[in-house]
């Protein structure tokens, strides 16, 4: 079984690095940091039909990779079951005073928990994670979503940039090519 090293990537290195060594074979260790570039290969295997068995090993982790992948990824069919993705480019909505943008961004997500339908998964991006991150005022409403079923993702590389990685606070840290292959796929993307 073959090991590779992804400690010290940055994001998406790591995901990009498995994706290209499972498309050779079907059984694959790798090495990583703790954080998002474990959970994001761990969720990117998974997500593929594949096994995945996490230890803890010496300053990384150590992640086993089996089976044959033969699940698809849940956006692999996006566009044939009309999933909708929003994707949260900031913490305010529109380009009006920053008072305002902040309360009508409060205010839709809020709102979200009144709707008949919710996005299947909400993408923060750039200032976006600053709502899923500690003092957001959204944070309530965010966990309740996601009780409802809506997969909340934050960029990892945005909450690094910001000095947040260690506040995220509801939902889980995602990279830009599990992002892509969502947006890409969804029967519906709204960005904000």
């Amino acid at each position: 079984m073959r090991t590779i090293d992804c400690r010290g990537m940055a994001c998406p290195a790591p995901v990009i690095n498995v994706k290209k060594a499972l498309e050779e074979q079907t059984e694959l260790r790798v090495l990583l940091d703790d954080g998002a570039p474990r959970e994001n290969v761990s969720r990117f295997a998974r997500n593929r039909g594949f096994r995945v068995n996490e230890e803890s090993a010496e300053n990384a982790w150590l992640i086993t990779i089996t089976g044959d992948g033969s699940t698809t990824s849940p956006t692999a069919h996006a566009s044939d079951t009309g999933e909708r993705v929003l994707l949260i480019t900031s913490h305010q909505l529109g380009d009006g005073p920053e008072e305002l943008g902040r309360l009508l961004m409060k205010n839709f997500i809020h709102t979200l928990l009144e709707t008949a339908t919710v996005p299947e998964r909400i993408f923060f991006m750039n200032r976006g994670v600053l709502l899923t991150t500690e003092g957001s005022d959204v944070l309530e409403a965010l966990e309740k979503l996601a009780g409802m079923g809506v997969e909340l993702l934050s960029c990892g590389l945005c909450l690094d940039y910001f000095g947040l990685k260690e506040k995220l606070r509801v939902g889980g840290t995602t990279n830009m090519l599990t992002t892509a292959d969502s947006l890409l796929s969804a029967g519906q993307v709204i960005k904000l």
